[in-house]
């Protein structure tokens, strides 16, 4: 279906009015975009934030509890699981869109039939993967060139990880769809629960207080499983419990034997959308690199600048996905004049959001930097400089969040991803080594700008003028 411009509910005999789509819980398709939005999107900003949250609790636990080796085991373990995550998480993205569609469309089967479909290819893909990395573990770890010190360490807490990938990608694919139908509560309760019980067994079972088994760094990722585990149980409890949506009973079961139709838009949807996650892990990890090549301190004022800007991050995390989420269901209910509202509500909230946070982030830098480099730190200095020039780049770059948050309910994931590259690559790191000779270290903080303008160029340009609403297809 090709819309190149929206067309209105009245004078389209595919859209129903209000009156003729009676209430349906969950459903974003109907009421005030903003108060719809915001009702939305904040559970998932608290659930982003309570993540982010947990795992710097755990890093403690690990680093005090157990040392220095330790946590260094921990990170390199954890960059691998972030690559295999990945993958889950742009299969999670499609099974959203898909399952919006559905569900906009009051096809309650057919988004049963995506949900299914959807869970049971990432959990037959997480048995794979869990079963090579058990196997490779160890060899993996040899290619990240993982310091003796901590490799045993980091074999230990790998191998723990891969037994529960599958109950953590399941765990994944239900928060996804589940969100498609319009419920982002029963994932933030889930999330509630997991980072409760994981910071409260990661020192029982890191030091064996009590009943528990001392099992040191295993203790913190056996943590970790239980954690996401119980929060896959709730989450199926709650489904099954309040009889939502997304619930499979009886000959619904065997939807989870995915369906062609739907594990081809699944897989060629997400493949993309997993893409641009390992196109922003990849520019990270080169920046990190050019970083350290600039010293000590550069280094430490980066690190610390990264964690304030996690956070900066959240709400077009948020608000994106959301975005999706709404326009999705407005797609399947033949609505189209809703969704340019919905992507500018989107924006304008993102904004307003972003820019409170980058104003708090900057004008709060010292204190909020002193808790992670110390008063007396020679990297403070070089850390507020950082904030200055390049908190304002990632306000500016959210705005392609939620295009692309809208463009991706439309099925259209090829495009944003190569404008990703192009502002990732080219741009900010095609900068830093034209401006480096006479920026000096100075280019490295200037490419976050220059590349996040190209970015955002590039994608209002496409949003603007490019064929996206033609990869719509019900």
């Amino acid at each position: 279906m090709n819309e190149a411009s929206p067309i209105p509910a009245g004078e389209d005999p595919a859209v129903e009015t209000d009156a003729a789509r009676p209430p349906m819980k969950g459903d974003l398709t109907q009421g005030p975009i903003l108060k719809t939005l915001l009702l939305f999107s904040l559970p998932m900003l608290l659930s982003n934030v309570l993540q982010t949250l947990n795992g710097s609790v755990n890093a403690i636990w690990v680093g005090r509890l157990i040392g220095e080796s330790a946590l260094a085991a921990t990170a390199n373990a954890n960059v691998i699981m972030f690559l295999l995550y990945a993958a889950v998480f742009g299969f999670g993205m499609a099974t959203t869109v898909r399952v919006g569609q559905h569900f906009g469309a009051r096809d309650v089967d057919a988004a049963r039939m995506t949900f299914g479909s959807g869970t049971g290819f990432c959990f037959a893909l997480s048995l794979f993967v869990a079963g090579l990395g058990w196997i490779f573990a160890a060899d993996l770890l040899d290619t990240l060139g993982t310091p003796d010190a901590s490799k045993l360490e980091a074999l230990a807490y790998l191998r723990v990880i891969f037994i529960t990938i599958p109950f953590g990608g399941i765990n994944m694919m239900v928060s996804m769809a589940m969100r498609g139908a319009g419920d982002s509560k029963t994932p933030m309760y889930a999330m509630i629960l997991t980072v409760v019980i994981d910071a409260i067994f990661n020192p029982l079972l890191i030091m064996g207080i009590g009943p528990f088994p001392q099992l040191g760094i295993a203790g913190s990722a056996l943590a970790t499983a239980c954690a996401n585990i119980a929060g896959m149980v709730y989450q199926i409890w709650r489904i099954y419990g309040q009889d939502l949506p997304m619930r499979l009973r009886g000959a619904e079961l065997g939807y989870v034997l995915p369906r062609k139709s739907e594990l081809r838009y699944i897989v060629t949807k997400g493949l993309p959308m997993g893409a641009q996650m390992l196109l922003v892990s990849s520019a990270g990890l080169i920046m990190v690199g050019l970083v350290n090549r600039e010293g000590l301190n550069a280094a430490a004022a980066y690190g610390a600048s990264l964690q304030l800007w996690n956070y900066l991050q959240m709400p077009a995390f948020a608000i994106s996905t959301a975005v999706s989420a709404m326009v999705a269901q407005s797609l399947g209910a033949g609505d189209h004049s809703r969704v340019g509202k919905v992507t500018l509500v989107g924006m304008g909230t993102n904004l307003a959001l972003s820019v409170l946070l980058a104003a708090l982030i900057v004008g709060f830098d010292r204190p909020l930097l002193t808790l992670f480099l110390g008063s007396g730190s020679p990297a403070l200095p070089v850390a507020e400089h950082i904030q200055l020039i390049c908190t304002t780049s990632f306000v500016i770059v959210s705005i392609t969040m939620i295009l692309t948050g809208t463009m991706r309910a439309y099925g259209a994931v090829v495009a944003p991803l190569v404008i990703m590259f192009l502002g990732l690559y080219p741009g900010r790191l095609g900068f830093y080594f034209v401006s480096r000779p006479m920026l000096d270290s100075e280019a490295v903080w200037w490419a976050y700008p220059v590349g996040s303008v190209l970015t955002v160029a590039l994608t209002l340009g496409y949003y603007r003028f490019g064929k996206w609403r033609d990869a719509f297809r019900m």
